[in-house]
């Protein structure tokens, strides 16, 4: 796995993980935060992960887990400075939210899944780190996590090259 930067706060919550990734992206610096990065990535969520997410919910619906809806499940009209601790941004719940680093969460009975997006400047440009940390609660997170960890290595990516793309 890449390393995450040891100033990042995700850092504090990977012990013991049964799951972690970290991927990286450059993209240009406007000054934005960490959570303006995070929407403007959810927003160009790849149609075909979006169509996963559907299939995803409606098999899991089956085995007692909660339909999650569709990673690009924002209002549009919410400003990033809008969110806060606790709020739902698309599948997730604000965790933690500074300038630099937005930790973003979901926990169901099977698993605690931590996503963080981390900045780090480098003059005109931002080296993106986005950072999955899954704990698994019981047998069942671990098959779901066998399931669905090679797939997250493929959205991931995806999603993070369509960040630049002109809508």
């Amino acid at each position: 796995m890449l390393k995450v930067p040891s100033t990042a706060a995700i850092n504090q919550l990977m012990a013991n993980a049964y799951f972690t990734d970290c991927f990286t992206y450059h993209t240009m610096n406007k000054g934005q935060s960490a959570m303006q990065v995070w929407l403007d990535m959810v927003k160009k969520t790849p149609r075909w992960v979006e169509l996963l997410m559907w299939l995803r919910n409606r098999v899991v619906i089956l085995f007692g887990l909660k339909n999650l809806g569709f990673i690009g499940d924002v209002i549009p009209a919410k400003q990033a400075c809008d969110y806060l601790i606790g709020d739902q941004v698309g599948i997730f719940k604000v965790l933690s939210s500074q300038e630099q680093e937005v930790i973003l969460e979901d926990k169901d009975k099977h698993l605690d899944v931590k996503l963080s997006l981390f900045l780090e400047p480098e003059g005109d440009l931002l080296k993106l780190y986005v950072t999955t940390v899954v704990h698994v609660k019981n047998r069942f997170g671990k098959v779901y996590m066998f399931f669905v960890a090679p797939v997250h290595k493929k959205i991931v990516p995806a999603t993070l090259a369509r960040l630049d793309a002109v809508s």
